[in-house]
């Protein structure tokens, strides 16, 4: 698939669309989800143009993997989720329930999350 340059994603990094920012970096930008599904629900994106995590993974340069999995860290040190612990979840293609073609992970915390999956198969 290739990276379209007007997903909502891509337009929040050019500044076209605002967002409740609470981290940047060099590789990374991170803020509120605007429908959270946790008392904290934080949306980390990499700055570089990647589709998905497969993407990403295949893709991004050492210093991007390291600053994004850092980040995702110091995200959740700084909003207390370390202790009673939290979820990351990165949605990718259409099974996976990825709704934009930007790679992006959520961090959810705040409450106990519940089992990952419904049992249903």
């Amino acid at each position: 698939m290739a990276y379209d340059d007007q997903n909502i994603f891509a337009k929040i990094l050019r500044g076209e669309i605002p967002c409740n920012k609470v981290f940047e970096n060099d590789h990374v930008l991170a803020f509120h989800d605007i429908h959270p599904q946790a008392p904290t629900h934080i949306l980390v994106i990499p700055k570089g143009a990647y589709t998905d995590v497969a993407d990403f993974g295949e893709n991004a340069s050492p210093d991007e993997v390291s600053g994004f999995w850092s980040a995702v860290s110091q995200i959740a040190d700084e909003n207390d989720l370390k202790g009673d612990g939290f979820r990351v979840i990165a949605n990718t293609g259409l099974n996976g329930g990825q709704e934009v073609p930007h790679f992006h992970a959520h961090i959810l915390g705040g409450k106990a999350l519940g089992p990952m999956l419904s049992k249903a198969a």
